[in-house]
């Protein structure tokens, strides 16, 4: 199983203390909504740590972020790397919240899906209302939807990506090293 529902990944966590939360979602989306216990890794963090996170984890992982998309890759970025049992929660904080699960709440930041959103439409109306009077400048809109449509084929978004990097999303940075030693517990019993 690499995906399992909100009900499915509490009941996991709740029968074996060993199963590390790792949330790849960018720092401050992090910051504003957590799985206690939960440790962040940014995806862009996750292919260069892949062999660490699955030696050192020592069980199993259960992926998440905003949606379950990010999670995914990350998931795919991690199945070539060892054995772990890594699970994806389906639909990622989203769902968690939706569910009633329980969070730690720190301060309120936008999810990237929102900023891409913001920005995107903010680009396309921008080049519209720029078009009346330099008529090429319609086709900034037309690559911007073409850009939008492509990421929901792909189910990956290069303006997300783009995104994520800048130092709102960064915020209070994820500490990797941190992270990654948090990875290293032992398993309770062990």
């Amino acid at each position: 199983m690499s995906r399992i529902d909100v009900a499915s990944a509490r009941a996991l966590v709740a029968a074996d203390p060993g199963v590390l939360v790792v949330d790849v979602r960018t720092p401050a989306e992090f910051a504003s909504a957590y799985i206690d216990g939960a440790v962040n890794l940014p995806l862009d963090q996750v292919e260069a740590h892949r062999r660490r996170i699955v030696a050192d984890a020592g069980g199993r992982l259960l992926l998440v972020c905003q949606s379950g998309s990010r999670a995914e890759r990350a998931r795919t970025a991690l199945a070539g790397a060892g054995p772990a049992d890594v699970v994806v929660l389906d639909g990622g904080m989203n769902a968690w919240i939706a569910a009633g699960a329980p969070v730690d709440r720190g301060r309120p930041r936008w999810a990237l899906e929102r900023q891409v959103r913001l920005v995107a439409g903010t680009i396309v109306v921008a080049s519209v209302v720029a078009s009346l009077w330099i008529p090429a400048a319609v086709v900034v809109a037309g690559l911007v939807g073409t850009g939008l449509a492509v990421a929901a084929v792909t189910d990956t978004c290069a303006m997300g990506m783009l995104l994520s990097r800048l130092p709102y999303n960064r915020a209070g940075g994820a500490d990797v090293e941190a992270a990654m030693t948090r990875l290293r517990r032992p398993a309770p019993g062990a």
